[in-house]
């Protein structure tokens, strides 16, 4: 059984047992995810419009992280403008323990 939930403004495929990495939740412990798009099963898929009724994955926040740094270079061509900055994109790394269909 896998499911296709909504966080963050991104959509993630996940199944019992993943690991995934996603945006940053300020939350601690168990976090439910109530957004899911599509339940695929054994006999078949639930779609929702937009959501499915009922529908929760359980997962466990692991731990919260930023990722590796990347760098940003933005220039204006003939005006001597140059500028390079850093970023890490916070994550959250969560376990999805259940799908609850």
């Amino acid at each position: 059984m896998y499911a296709i939930i909504e966080t963050g403004g991104k959509q993630y495929q996940v199944r019992e047992g993943d690991e995934i990495f996603i945006e940053k939740l300020d939350a601690e412990g168990e976090i439910t995810f109530d957004k899911v798009i599509m339940v695929g099963k054994d006999d078949g898929i639930v779609v929702g419009a937009p959501y499915v009724d009922g529908a929760t994955v359980k997962a466990t926040l692991l731990k919260n992280g930023k990722a590796k740094k990347i760098t940003v270079f933005t220039y204006k061509p003939k005006k001597s403008v140059k500028r390079t900055m850093g970023h890490r994109q916070p994550y959250s790394k969560v376990k999805i323990e259940a799908i609850n269909a």
